[in-house]
């Protein structure tokens, strides 16, 4: 069975086999294992400073990563002025599984969503150490029950759950990832998505089963496409809710209501098996969104946790 995905335009429409190796992803690792590499629409990483400058942005500017699975395309947007500018656009050599978020571990699925990367993300122990671990599961994959670990962006053409992208345009991007961190962005948001969330391609997906996920995907999506700078992120009933950015305002963690936090913590198996990855700091119900300031060094709802992260004006669980 396949689905026909539309493209920026009818020219660029492309179909995706849902089954576990598409014919798209064939052909790339083909090429990739007869070296016939860089892959057709490649950036030439030889001249990043080149590129850079043609663009008119630093190495350390911070970054936003999208990356769109159908498409098997991986954006780097970089922060100019008062918004974000596309910088590059690579072809991700290989991807696993269908369309769809990764429900549990070993199902060979690339995930879809709102990740975030931390310094301690881009160090990796095995074979891909110059790697970006996306931190699967997020908040909402917790709340959804939804297992695994060690989803990658890394090297390479062949993959069980991760994005490979060859060495050299992996090491393009590890770079840029840690020249950001170092000049200041220290979360740098991941946006992962089934195919560019256009009207078109959305309207495609009626008798999916993960219309509504993709729907909500899609109001984050459109945010970014409207402002052009990284939303707020938090997540609240299984659902990610967006707030937009003001100027020069850092997107952080991903943020977490009462609810949400209770939802992880009556799972029992997530507290003894996976690290949770974002504590959060309260903020009162009371305040609005616009007035509204985080409350510093408040605990978490789960005992142990420590603070982070503001979050939106949601009620407190006490």
């Amino acid at each position: 069975m396949a689905f026909a995905i539309a493209g920026i335009g009818a020219a660029q429409a492309l179909t995706i086999e849902l089954k576990d190796v598409a014919a798209d992803r064939v052909e790339r690792q083909r090429a990739a294992a007869a070296g016939a590499l860089p892959l057709p629409g490649t950036p030439n990483v030889a001249f990043l400073q080149a590129r850079l400058r043609d663009k008119g942005v630093t190495l350390a500017d911070p970054i936003l990563i999208r990356i769109f699975k159908a498409e098997s395309e991986l954006e780097i947007w970089k922060q100019k002025g008062g918004g974000y500018i596309l910088f590059a656009t690579y072809p991700i050599c290989h991807w696993s599984g269908t369309l769809g978020p990764k429900l549990r571990d070993g199902d060979r699925q690339a995930p879809e969503g709102y990740y975030t990367l931390s310094r301690s993300q881009t160090r990796h122990v095995g074979r891909w150490p110059r790697s970006l671990d996306l931190g699967f599961p997020n908040i909402l994959d917790q709340s959804q029950a939804r297992t695994g670990s060690s989803i990658l962006v890394h090297g390479g053409c062949s993959s069980i759950g991760c994005f490979a992208m060859t060495n050299p345009v992996c090491d393009e991007i590890h770079q840029m990832t840690l020249a950001a961190m170092d000049g200041g962005e220290q979360i740098v948001p991941v946006h992962v998505f089934p195919f560019r969330m256009t009207d078109k391609n959305l309207a495609a997906q009626d008798a999916s089963p993960w219309k509504a996920f993709w729907t909500n995907l899609k109001e984050g999506y459109d945010l970014f496409e409207q402002t052009k700078r990284p939303p707020i992120i938090g997540v609240c009933s299984g659902r990610y809710i967006f707030r937009e950015t003001q100027v020069r305002e850092s997107a952080g963690p991903l943020e977490a209501c009462g609810p949400t936090l209770t939802a992880i913590r009556e799972q029992d198996q997530w507290l003894r098996d996976v690290p949770y990855p974002t504590p959060f700091t309260p903020r009162l119900a009371s305040q609005s969104p616009e007035t509204a300031r985080p409350i510093p060094q408040v605990q978490s709802s789960l005992d142990g946790e420590a603070p982070a992260a503001p979050m939106f004006s949601w009620p407190l669980i006490r």
